[in-house]
C-alpha cells in the first residue's frame, strides 16, 4: 500500500476543508429559511469530514437544547469546549446545560470559568446566581445578581432573583427596596413580585 506525499495530503485537507466550508453556508442558508432539520443533517455530515468542527458542534448543540435534549446537548457543547477553551461563551453554554440539568457544581465552575475570560459576561453573572440560590448560598448569590444589575441594569430578571433571595433570607424590607427600584421601569415584574411575596408594594413608597 502506498504511502501519499506530503502534497497528496495537503491536497486532500485543501478538498476537505473547501467542502466544509461550502456545507456550512449550505447549512446557514437552510436555518435561514427555518428549515432545521435539513441544515441539522448537514452538520451532522460536516462533523463526519472534521469532528473538531466548531460551528457545526455548536450548532448541533444549540438544535438538541431547542428540543430539550439536554445530555446530548451537553456533549456537542463540551466537544466544542474542547476545542475554544478560552472562550467565554463556550465555558457559559456549558454551565447553561449543566444548570438545567440540576449539576449545580459543574453550572458553577463552568460559569465562574467564563467569567475568568470576560468578567462582563453579565449572562454568566445571571446563571451563577442561579446555581447558587440552587446550592442556598443566598449571600454570594446577590453578589452575583448585583453584578448582572451593574451590566444590565434595564433587565428585570436579575431584579426579581434578588427580591426572591431577600425573602429567603427574611429580609422583607430589602425585598421591597429591590421591588420598588423594579416597580420604576418593569411594573409587571413588581406586581407580580408583590403577589408572590405578599407584601404591598405601596406601603414602600
Amino acid at each position: 500500500m502506498s504511502v501519499k506525499s506530503h502534497a497528496e495530503v495537503a491536497n486532500t485537507h485543501t478538498s476537505s476543508s473547501g467542502r466544509c466550508l461550502w456545507m456550512r453556508l449550505q447549512a446557514k442558508a437552510l436555518l435561514v429559511l427555518g428549515l432545521r432539520a435539513k441544515a441539522h443533517g448537514v452538520f451532522q455530515d460536516i462533523l463526519k469530514l472534521n469532528p473538531s468542527d466548531v460551528l457545526a458542534l455548536n450548532s448541533l448543540g444549540f438544535n438538541e437544547l431547542k428540543d430539550r435534549r439536554l445530555v446530548e446537548a451537553l456533549d456537542f457543547f463540551e466537544r466544542a469546549l474542547v476545542q475554544t477553551p478560552n472562550n467565554a461563551n463556550a465555558h457559559f453554554n456549558v454551565g447553561f446545560v449543566c444548570e438545567e440539568l440540576g449539576r449545580s457544581e459543574q453550572a458553577e465552575q463552568a460559569f465562574k470559568a467564563a467569567l475568568q475570560i470576560d468578567e462582563k459576561l453579565d449572562r454568566a453573572w445571571y446563571g451563577l446566581g442561579l446555581v447558587l440560590i440552587r446550592q442556598q448560598r443566598f449571600e454570594e448569590s446577590l453578589v452575583a445578581f448585583k453584578r448582572n444589575t451593574e451590566l444590565q441594569s434595564m433587565s428585570p430578571y436579575a431584579w426579581y432573583q434578588m427580591a426572591r433571595v431577600h425573602m429567603e433570607m427574611k429580609k422583607p424590607d430589602k425585598a421591597l427596596e429591590v421591588m420598588r427600584h423594579l416597580n420604576g421601569f418593569e411594573p409587571k415584574v413588581a406586581a407580580q413580585l408583590a403577589r408572590e411575596t405578599g407584601l404591598k408594594l405601596k406601603d414602600s413608597l
